[in-house]
């Protein structure tokens, strides 16, 4: 069975609105809103239409198909610029270190601090996987296939590269996180708040949010408890982003707590280890079973652009490519590819 990473079109409304009724909130770059999702794919035909080469206010939605059924199997987005329609904000977690001379005592408080640090960012998100094809490195597909794109149009993009991880969400689908902060300022439930987000952005955030720092130690326990802390299901994605070089660097999202992870958008295991090579054979044999190795491929730019795994292995300054993949991918004898080991 083989699958593809290509760009999002306005005919894949449907199976994204889909998949986004499968998230179970909290997963604000997929709203299960049909205006949310057919603007968010508005923006996204755009920004692949742009002829600018520059880092801009783009968003980028992809779509995994299934090639055989033509079914739309997941999607992932990248957003060029965050911050500039409105602004990005996160909290950032500092201290607060003072001592008593007469008790002999130093006292460290752990401080939430309203942030937009993150402005002006790239950001890799909105990923999500059909419940029926989370095997098969699939999900590593849609996740890496990212970094490639962000690589072969490097110029659109910013020097730094974030990712949200969705917190955590309790079974009533609330937070723990908003309960015991910003929740006490808005009226608003969870669900309210990051629905009125996803749809109109967190403009409201600025308007309402305190300015003031949040001592940690004055939280409920329910809501401490899951600063920088994932959602279960986001643990493999935490791990994916890890192994590309993201870290936690104390800044968590102010709806549901859960960690912002940040890289050096050079620095992202994928991009650093991707390299451009010709195709010099289309092989009839080659496959798991004889020889080669399998690897992550994309080709075309902006539109055009595919990403989709593919047998490989070195010829003559080149590799062969199994010619189920090169059918996949549209290419042939002297086309050029970009390859990176699959791991």
């Amino acid at each position: 069975m083989s699958f593809i990473i290509r760009p999002a079109k306005m005919d894949d409304l449907q199976p994204i609105y889909e998949m986004a009724k499968r998230t179970g909130g909290g997963f604000t770059n997929l709203p299960p809103d049909r205006k949310a999702l057919t603007a968010k794919l508005e923006r996204s035909v755009a920004g692949f239409s742009r002829s600018g080469d520059d880092v801009a206010d783009d968003l980028y939605v992809f779509v995994l198909q299934n090639t055989k059924t033509l079914e739309v199997r997941g999607t992932c987005q990248i957003f060029g610029k965050v911050g500039q329609k409105w602004p990005f904000y996160s909290y950032r977690i500092g201290a607060l270190t003072q001592h008593s001379e007469e008790l002999g005592r130093t006292f460290r408080a752990d401080i939430l601090n309203l942030s937009t640090d993150l402005e002006g960012t790239t950001e890799v998100g909105g990923l999500f996987l059909h419940p029926g094809e989370r095997a098969g490195g699939l999900g590593m597909l849609i996740a890496r296939s990212r970094y490639l794109f962000i690589r072969n149009h490097r110029e659109r993009f910013a020097d730094r590269t974030i990712a949200e991880l969705r917190g955590v969400i309790d079974e009533a689908g609330g937070s723990p996180f908003w309960d015991g902060v910003a929740g006490r300022f808005f009226g608003m439930n969870f669900q309210e708040a990051d629905e009125f987000n996803a749809k109109f952005g967190n403009q409201f955030i600025a308007d309402l949010m305190p300015k003031h720092p949040v001592y940690i130690a004055m939280l409920p326990e329910s809501a401490k408890s899951v600063i920088g802390v994932p959602h279960p299901s986001g643990r493999a994605a935490m791990r994916m982003l890890e192994n590309e070089g993201f870290a936690w660097e104390n800044y968590v999202d102010i709806f549901d707590g859960g960690p912002t992870m940040t890289a050096r958008t050079d620095q992202i295991r994928s991009i650093r280890e991707a390299r451009d090579v010709e195709i010099v054979e289309i092989s009839e044999t080659l496959g798991e079973h004889i020889g080669g190795e399998k690897k992550l491929l994309t080709v075309g730019r902006l539109h055009d652009f595919k990403a989709a795994y593919g047998w490989c292995a070195p010829r003559d300054g080149g590799i062969s490519l199994d010619e189920v993949s090169a059918a996949t991918l549209g290419i042939s004898v002297g086309d050029q590819v970009t390859e990176v080991a699959r791991w």
